[in-house]
């Protein structure tokens, strides 16, 4: 079973997924947000197809630590998630991984429509390898 992570923005959702051992995270795709009920589907899919047991989603905690209005949305978001897709849901600490996703690569080759959508996907899979590293087996 794979771990599939989402990073959630206003306008996208980066998405990444582990491999079967969930050692592993690689960028899976950017999804253009529509409306709560569809992105939830969205991802609903993604679940099945990907035959995932667990969803990580990036929380944007602020930079003390505390729980803001973005952070408490996302947490709605989860728990809606969790119900519809029937998987458990998990709730990690995304500051700065959008900072690492933009030093990883030199983002001088992409188009800004292009960068913001590798940003998005990119701090999906820094969030998924986190969260994979702090619960590996054995």
């Amino acid at each position: 079973m794979r771990a599939l992570s989402l990073d959630i923005g206003e306008k996208r959702i980066g998405l990444a997924i582990s491999d079967s051992r969930q050692s592993i995270a690689q960028p899976l795709k950017v999804y253009t947000r529509i409306s709560p009920k569809r992105d939830i589907e969205e991802v609903k899919k993604l679940v099945e197809e990907h035959e995932v047991s667990t969803i990580v989603c990036g929380l944007p905690k602020n930079l003390d630590g505390s729980i803001g209005k973005k952070a408490e949305e996302i947490m709605a978001f989860a728990q809606k998630l969790e119900e519809a897709a029937r998987v458990p849901v998990e709730l990690w600490d995304e500051r700065f991984s959008t900072d690492e996703a933009h030093r990883i690569f030199d983002m001088q080759e992409y188009t800004q429509k292009k960068r913001k959508a590798f940003i998005d996907m990119m701090a999906a899979q820094i969030i998924l390898q986190g969260f994979l590293d702090a619960h590996k087996k054995g």
